[in-house]
């Protein structure tokens, strides 16, 4: 699983910082040039209904855009992401949330600038990336929050909305049957379900034996074993520790672990790359397996991973 169960409860703190935005402007949403009104499985969010889509996170993934609807960088975003919201059918909701309109609820996500993309699972936020990116890239980022979905059972599909933001009645045509998951794959899911790690990691490793490049199995196992590390652990003494003993690599690793269960991806990499330099061979050697094991959890094609590949590269050679 990839998060513990979250409170749905989002922090307040922090601002969106808009005073950078002075680029070319688009027409409002829905009009010529501008970005696409909100319909299919795109919705505007606002105060009125932004504690019922975080709620609603706990039965599908939703993406969430941080924007100003008429600024050009904005909207060519927006209409990138509502694009694949509706080649994706459903596998995720994409909300809109106006920056300027809205600043109360875009304080929440804890975001410096606009346009920033999030996704928010269980209630959870996870932040993806800030400004423009090429498709390619934002569908690997998508691939990522879904599998990421899966292995926390969220699973279930967006309603379509209609071009007032009300859901649509649903089709007469049956939706399509998710396939199954694997059975060893379902095995750990269950494991996971009922708090049995260790046959969760048993399973995972089976997986693997049959087929080393299944990737998702791969990931699962990390994910797995970073719960393990931090069962029980208290966050508070983990950070006083690693404080009073900065050169202790095992209390470092303990901070790092609980970060990335709380979603501070950056800070865990960050942390590790930082022990590298005049590290001896075995140190090393223990930091590049762990940083290996967040690059799984978050995916490959994570910009985040990408950076932190390239430095743990430059630190090992």
């Amino acid at each position: 699983m990839t998060n513990p169960t979250p409170d749905p409860t989002f922090s307040t703190r922090g601002a969106v910082d808009l005073s950078a935005l002075n680029r070319p402007q688009s027409p409002p949403p829905g009009e010529p040039g501008g970005a696409p009104s909100a319909e299919g499985y795109v919705l505007d969010v606002t105060d009125a209904n932004f504690q019922q889509v975080v709620q609603d996170s706990t039965t599908y993934p939703v993406v969430m855009l941080l924007w100003i609807p008429t600024d050009k960088a904005n909207a060519d975003l927006a209409e990138l992401l509502g694009r694949l919201a509706h080649e994706y059918a459903g596998r995720f909701l994409l909300g809109r949330l106006d920056a300027q309109a809205y600043p109360q609820v875009a304080a929440a996500f804890q975001v410096q600038g606009v346009p920033t993309v999030v996704a928010v699972l269980q209630g959870q936020p996870l932040p993806l990336f800030q400004g423009a990116a090429p498709e390619e890239q934002v569908r690997g980022v998508l691939d990522q929050v879904l599998a990421a979905a899966e292995q926390n059972g969220v699973t279930g599909r967006a309603p379509a909305q209609g071009g007032d933001g009300e859901e649509l009645p649903e089709a007469a045509e049956e939706e399509p049957v998710e396939e199954p998951l694997p059975p060893l794959h379902q095995e750990a899911y269950d494991a996971i379900e009922r708090d049995d790690l260790d046959t969760a990691v048993a399973a995972y490793e089976k997986a693997i034996k049959q087929d080393p490049k299944d990737s998702l199995a791969v990931a699962g196992l990390a994910q797995v074993r970073l719960l393990q590390r931090t069962r029980g652990a208290d966050l508070q003494v983990a950070r006083t520790a690693a404080a009073d003993a900065p050169a202790d690599v095992d209390a470092q690793l303990a901070v790092a672990d609980m970060d990335m269960l709380g979603g501070k991806v950056e800070d865990a990499f960050a942390r590790l790359l930082e022990q590298l330099p005049g590290a001896d061979a075995d140190t090393k050697e223990q930091l590049r397996v762990r940083l290996v094991e967040y690059f799984e959890i978050v995916g490959p094609t994570d910009p985040r991973v990408v950076k932190a590949r390239q430095r743990l590269a430059i630190s090992l050679y």
